[in-house]
């Protein structure tokens, strides 16, 4: 018989912090929240530090280049106080779009994940839409499209006419459809007059991608959502008009959410020139101006949640000097949560219910796992960080877990550190990471 354990400090509960209090748990679960200590059962005093429900990281990238892969993000994840990621269905080599590669990816994380997965799917152009309702089956949590052709083998675009059909299938599944916005006609207009000017510098990226063909996107998947009545979710929304139009339809009864990252929170356009390509990240990073419009829109509880947009591309793919001929995107699980507590709770412009809202109980509503992951509440998985809010420190990439090897955070002064990670009440890092292969699990989706 497993015996039970106890921590004590600041718990973070959804409505409130309980100061000074004792979380229990037992065999993987939550099994009791009290102000007092329980009689016979061994306490870890974590007095003054804040214990958080683990964050969730629904945007992550671990087979877009094979050179990371589920153990090195999950790696990552453990260390950044994430216990459970939501994997893209993007990988280098195939588009996990039939319920064979779907279950076999799934005994690929069973074997490798250090924290819990759950797992988008997706669709090919013109084909599979008869795999949607097998994939649901499979506990996919839900279905990812893009509206611009990334790579027409591993990331394309789907076309309006059968996003069309694509949305009334996934619709009856309860799953929400997930969308890649930016329009392609337009990115690649724009890229071409950059090309043809001879502006092939790092802030040209941004310039090729106007902010029109983002909303543009936006506004197409907000229509479908609202005629077939299909859930949707926006990945990576930059600037404050998407979320404008996201909030205009909630309010006429379209079932949608919208996330940000923290590069658009603490990085801009102007970092370009420093950053070159390790600031190459799809859509761009926006003005000054947009990204201080995010944190007011995230202090008005106006932005769902906030990924990290996972994508760690090796260094030799971001050292061409002709900013278009780069990859784009960046490694950044591992610092989800303390950019989001050092730049947001710690400098006051967000609460740390508030931050527990976007990482981690919305992320589990939305993806089917609210039902477990998310909060710290009797009977839920005991998975939960241990911060140190007073702790001050400086981001190294040398330090971080992903095999990228760099951060576009690199020197970034951080305030508040995470101590310990637990995933089903088993410690996976604390001050390295001491998870291991295996002990992460598939999560399946769970849909009312």
């Amino acid at each position: 018989m497993l015996k039970a354990k106890t921590i004590k400090g600041n718990i973070v509960l959804p409505t409130e912090v309980l100061f000074d209090s004792y979380l229990t748990y037992c065999d993987g679960k939550v099994i009791s929240i009290l102000d007092e200590e329980t009689p016979g059962v061994e306490v870890n005093d974590a007095t003054g530090q804040y214990i958080l429900p683990g964050a969730i990281d629904a945007h992550v990238h671990c087979y877009s280049a094979l050179t990371e892969g589920f153990t090195t993000a999950t790696r990552s994840a453990a260390a950044g106080g994430v216990t459970t990621i939501v994997e893209m269905p993007y990988d280098a080599d195939k588009l996990i779009c039939t319920q064979t590669l779907f279950e076999e990816k799934k005994e690929l994380l069973e074997r490798e994940a250090v924290v819990d997965v759950a797992m988008l799917a997706t669709i090919a152009p013109n084909d599979g839409l008869d795999q949607i309702p097998l994939l649901a089956e499979s506990g996919a949590c839900g279905f990812k499209v893009s509206l611009f052709n990334t790579d027409s083998v591993r990331f394309p675009r789907i076309d309006e006419g059968e996003l069309f059909e694509a949305f009334i299938a996934i619709e009856k599944t309860g799953r929400p459809v997930t969308v890649h916005a930016e329009t392609d006609a337009i990115v690649r207009k724009f890229i071409e007059k950059y090309k043809d000017k001879g502006q092939n510098n790092p802030i040209a990226h941004c310039q090729s991608r106007p902010k029109v063909a983002e909303s543009t996107a936006a506004l197409t998947v907000l229509e479908l959502a609202y005629y077939t009545k299909a859930k949707l979710h926006l990945h990576h929304s930059t600037f404050s008009r998407v979320f404008g139009l996201v909030d205009h339809y909630k309010n006429e009864g379209t079932d949608a959410t919208a996330e940000t990252c923290t590069h658009y929170l603490v990085l801009n356009e102007t970092d370009m020139s420093r950053l070159k390509a390790k600031g190459k990240i799809n859509p761009p990073l926006r003005t000054e101006e947009d990204m201080m419009q995010l944190w007011n829109l995230l202090a008005n509880d106006k932005i769902d949640m906030v990924t990290s947009d996972h994508a760690p591309w090796p260094l030799d793919r971001k050292l061409a000097e002709n900013i278009f001929e780069n990859s784009s995107g960046a490694p950044g699980v591992e610092v989800l949560l303390p950019i989001l507590f050092s730049e947001g709770v710690a400098k006051g412009r967000i609460s740390i219910l508030q931050l527990a809202k976007v990482l981690c109980e919305n992320p589990a509503d939305r993806f089917g796992l609210g039902h477990r992951k998310g909060k710290l509440e009797v009977g839920y998985d005991a998975d939960f960080v241990v911060l140190n809010p007073m702790e001050k420190w400086t981001l190294d990439e040398v330090d971080m877990h992903s095999n990228a090897g760099w951060s576009p955070y690199h020197g970034m002064e951080l305030h508040g550190k995470v101590k310990r990670t637990f995933v089903r009440g088993k410690e996976v890092y604390n001050g390295k990471v001491v998870g291991e292969k295996g002990d992460g699990s598939f999560i399946p989706a769970v849909y009312d």
